[in-house]
């Protein structure tokens, strides 16, 4: 019987203090303590490193630390020891597999209290994002070392937890076996009241011949991980090839700037708007929903990115690089098109193509929409939070899933039979 009932969450995003008594956090980890809030039943702790500097984030807002839905306490992960989880009276700790928190697990095993790490980097989206991210050769040759030696690491870290939570399938397929208690899901911040009908569906698609502009959209960060310098090259080609189109991209990033710049010297502007970061709520998910055909997915690297989820939440399917996260979610909701990494003109044509397939792009909407309503904030959530509160209470890890999440069994029973 679980006598502590705080939830300790090690949130691996830093926290920037703010004058004034706020802080500065972003909205995904708001409204996901907030609805884990919902459903656990005791309170919340989320532990955070500080930083003096602004994340780069593109949900990042400021909040008043009396308002916040958890207790927020700053604090190196170095410093979490046995007895603070103690001190805590902490009944469940969620860790991320990562340098800084690879440790916690062992802390928690000396405590006496129950871990489960949340991964979402595999190995071979982390080592795609050395060699995006450092153009030095012998610097990235060290920093992949580095990253071989901490795999290592969280494999023997995630071995030891008692439990795991994996965000898309890379991690799953790749920690599921070195863990007795895995749970998949896909993160989104999508709610019930939130998706798309299939008569939004049919009313986007109405008279859309091949006549009229295809409708893009990409939405994230603008940096080369998530291939936004990419989109201008599908820009170019698309016109190149006589394709009637319309691509919104909304964001900030480091190839902003750079980015106005290509759609100028390409001439580019009567086809590709820059939205900047409308309210995701009120303003760019109603836009998406009502207005756009394809997403563009130029991601570079595998992280799995609430984006696939909510885009399809939208009813709009994805057309994007083959990196394992959208591999994985295209061949599990069979929806969307997959298309050579790093290949730009290969986006181009396949956009070209369903230029001329309005209906194929319509069929891949009710289907993207369909795998989406299983996937929401809320089943989602609750699925997380049931298999947490198993591992808490039970005295048998080793079966906390049979005995006592049905339900969230239920939802990821066929993920679990994947080779």
């Amino acid at each position: 019987m679980l006598t502590n009932n705080n939830l300790t969450i090690l949130q691996p995003l830093k926290a920037k203090l703010l004058p004034n008594g706020e802080v500065l956090l972003t909205r995904k980890l708001i409204e996901a303590v907030g609805e884990l809030a919902k459903y656990w039943s005791g309170s919340i702790t989320v532990m955070m490193e500080e930083t003096k500097e602004d994340n780069d984030q593109i949900d990042s807002k400021k909040f008043k630390l009396d308002e916040l839905p958890f207790k927020l306490e700053i604090i190196s992960f170095y410093q979490i020891t046995p007895a603070l989880l103690h001190q805590h009276q902490s009944g469940l700790v969620l860790a991320v597999p990562e340098y800084r928190q690879n440790h916690i697990s062992k802390v928690c095993k000396i405590a006496g209290v129950p871990c489960i790490y949340v991964s979402e980097y595999s190995l071979t989206t982390r080592k795609q994002i050395v060699n995006v991210s450092t153009s030095n050769p012998l610097i990235r040759l060290r920093r992949l070392l580095w990253t071989y030696s901490q795999e290592y690491k969280q494999r023997k870290a995630i071995a030891m937890a008692d439990g795991l939570q994996s965000n898309g399938t890379p991690t799953y397929q790749e920690y599921k076996h070195i863990n007795r208690n895995p749970l998949f899901f896909f993160d989104t911040r999508i709610s019930e009241e939130m998706l798309a009908t299939e008569a939004d569906i049919e009313g986007r698609t109405e008279n859309r011949s091949q006549d009229m502009p295809l409708r893009l959209v990409f939405s994230g960060r603008l940096i080369k991980m998530k291939g936004a310098d990419h989109l201008i090259e599908v820009a170019r080609e698309l016109k190149q090839l006589k394709v009637k189109f319309e691509m919104f991209i909304s964001g900030i990033g480091e190839l902003e700037e750079m980015m106005h710049q290509q759609i100028a010297a390409n001439q580019l502007n009567d086809c590709v708007k820059m939205l900047g970061v409308p309210d995701f709520k009120t303003k760019f998910f109603p836009f998406v929903k009502n207005n756009i055909d394809l997403f563009v997915c130029c991601h570079r690297q595998g992280d799995p990115s609430c984006t696939y989820i909510e885009t399809m939440a939208g009813g709009v399917p994805i057309v994007g690089y083959a990196n394992e996260a959208f591999q994985g979610i295209a061949e599990m909701s069979e929806a969307g098109w997959v298309v050579p990494m790093n290949q730009p003109k290969q986006m181009a044509k396949k956009i070209a193509e369903l230029s001329h397939k309005r209906e194929e792009i319509k069929s891949m909407s009710f289907k993207s929409l369909k795998f989406a309503q299983q996937h929401t904030f809320e089943k989602t959530f609750q699925a997380r939070v049931k298999h947490m509160q198993a591992i808490a209470y039970s005295t048998r890890p080793s079966q906390v899933i049979e005995t006592q999440v049905s339900d969230a069994r239920d939802m990821v029973l066929a993920y679990s039979q994947l080779p």
